[in-house]
């Protein structure tokens, strides 16, 4: 599936987090680039199966490294030599990867294919985890490192907020006013009655300590009339038990993206994760933030800085009481109002566009283009883009450190496998329809997911590859 010489391919790679926020901003940026180049998106985290289907963009599912399917050092192999066959395939020329830490395969695909421009879009409001001690080397081998602007970013005083070698670009976000469909239409797309209120509720479950911040958060939209609550999870704990109070009206959608249907709501409540923050405001919807503390992104200082700032409530997470008569607020349509008004003043959620607009500066072949138009963003000089060098070999040795560093992490602390361990042949399947990659995704079976309408040569390299990794010696099947 050579891409046309007319548009250039580029490929946005994002890792698995705890939430949505990295694929999230590949599909906004994948979204901005259509009209003009051919975006396609991998990613470990199993929405990425909504992609295709939704957007037209194509996508790849890339069995992440904590599921148990292979060893950790066989998997960073396998996802460089998937990355590699992919640029081979489809003539890419950049690869972005969202995400806290490049993955050593990421690095070693870069190593392999100098040629390859390696962006890092590295989200703002880290806490200060470990991760934060290789910041400095990770920055150095990429091309460059993009950071998505926050609304909240004036309270980021994290390990990232000092540092220079980043671009600075808008909030990113999915939600775009002209895409969006209006109250009714939105409610009609989710089968919900017109004439009632409706609440969106974006909170995980899981943990017993989640669990109870959901049930808490229901709890407080008892005695709103007539309310409709529309979540996107079942509220119920590992056990299957409901954590719902009785009295409430609850619906579960699938719907990508949910970003289109946000003028449905009357109000929100959410964790603060960053595409949360800047979906839900963006639309101007009412909203409880309510934040998580696992992982590396700082969720209270962007709940405490819209608090602040009077464009969202902000409940203790620490304290259930808190989260129940703070969601209460919502029920009062003068706290409503003033919230949405104050929405309306927050800045343009155009980084996606900014983002994709670099992008294809860089994809330019003519390297005096790429100096000229470079002039356009205040965050590279010409010199920044002169002293880009594939050939540093500090680069390379640094790339080759912190391969074997990320490899050593593993070894030392595993992550605990989500799935048994399978065996047996993988299901190929180039399918772009959400509900069949979905049930191949959550099957108890290995899967290859291809870009749609590859090759023949591109099938069998994947093969390669996939039995290489799983130490098999025959083909799977294509699906």
């Amino acid at each position: 599936m050579q891409a046309s010489n007319a548009k250039p391919t580029i490929i946005l790679a994002t890792s698995n987090g705890i939430g949505m926020g990295h694929l999230a901003r590949a599909t906004a940026i994948g979204v901005a680039l259509q009209d003009r180049a051919n975006p396609i998106i991998i990613s470990m985290a199993s929405a990425v199966a909504e992609i295709p289907e939704a957007t037209g963009i194509p996508a790849e599912y890339i069995t992440g490294r904590d599921r148990g399917l292979m060893p950790r050092y066989k998997w960073d192999k396998y996802l460089k030599d998937r990355i590699l066959a992919l640029v081979e395939e489809t003539g890419a020329t950049i690869l972005t990867f969202d995400g806290v830490v490049p993955y050593p395969g990421i690095l070693a695909a870069k190593m392999a294919k100098p040629e390859l421009t390696l962006i890092w879009i590295r989200r703002g409001l880290w806490q200060k985890k470990p991760q934060r001690f290789v910041l400095g080397a990770q920055s150095k081998i990429m091309d460059y490192v993009i950071e998505p602007g926050d609304y909240a970013r004036a309270y980021d005083k994290g390990p990232t907020s000092k540092r220079k070698e980043s671009k600075l670009v808008s909030p990113v976000s999915l939600y775009k006013e002209s895409s969006t469909l209006n109250k009714k239409a939105a409610k009609e797309k989710l089968g919900l009655d017109v004439n009632r209120p409706a609440v969106l509720v974006q909170l995980g479950t899981g943990d017993a300590d989640v669990n109870e911040k959901m049930r808490a958060a229901l709890s407080g939209l008892i005695g709103w009339k007539d309310l409709q609550v529309v979540l996107t999870k079942e509220p119920k704990d590992k056990n299957g038990n409901s954590l719902a109070p009785t009295g409430l009206d609850l619906k579960v959608v699938r719907y990508f993206p949910l970003a289109d249907l946000l003028h449905a709501f009357e109000a929100g409540i959410c964790a603060a994760g960053y595409n949360g923050v800047h979906e839900l405001l963006a639309a101007g919807l009412p909203t409880v933030f309510v934040a998580n503390i696992r992982g590396t992104d700082d969720q209270e200082t962007r709940a405490r800085w819209c608090a602040d700032n009077r464009v969202a409530l902000m409940a203790d997470q620490s304290n259930l009481t808190d989260i129940e008569n703070t969601v209460k607020k919502l029920q009062i349509e003068s706290v409503r109002k003033s919230l949405s008004e104050s929405c309306a003043k927050l800045p343009a959620t155009t980084g996606a566009a900014e983002i994709a607009d670099f992008l294809l500066t860089l994809s330019k072949p003519l390297v005096e283009t790429k100096i000229l138009r470079s002039i356009k963003y205040s965050g590279y000089s010409i010199y920044e883009v002169l002293r880009k060098s594939p050939l540093n070999a500090i680069k390379y040795l640094t790339i080759f450190f912190l391969e074997k560093v990320g490899l050593s992490y593993r070894t030392l602390f595993p992550h605990k496998a989500n799935t048994p361990q399978l065996t047996g042949a993988p299901i190929y399947s180039d399918s772009s329809k959400a509900e069949e990659l979905q049930a191949f995704v959550k099957a108890p079976r290995r899967f290859e997911h291809l870009i749609s309408n590859s090759s023949p040569e591109y099938l069998q390299r994947r093969h390669e590859i996939a039995n290489r990794a799983y130490e098999l010696p025959a083909k799977g099947s294509k699906k």
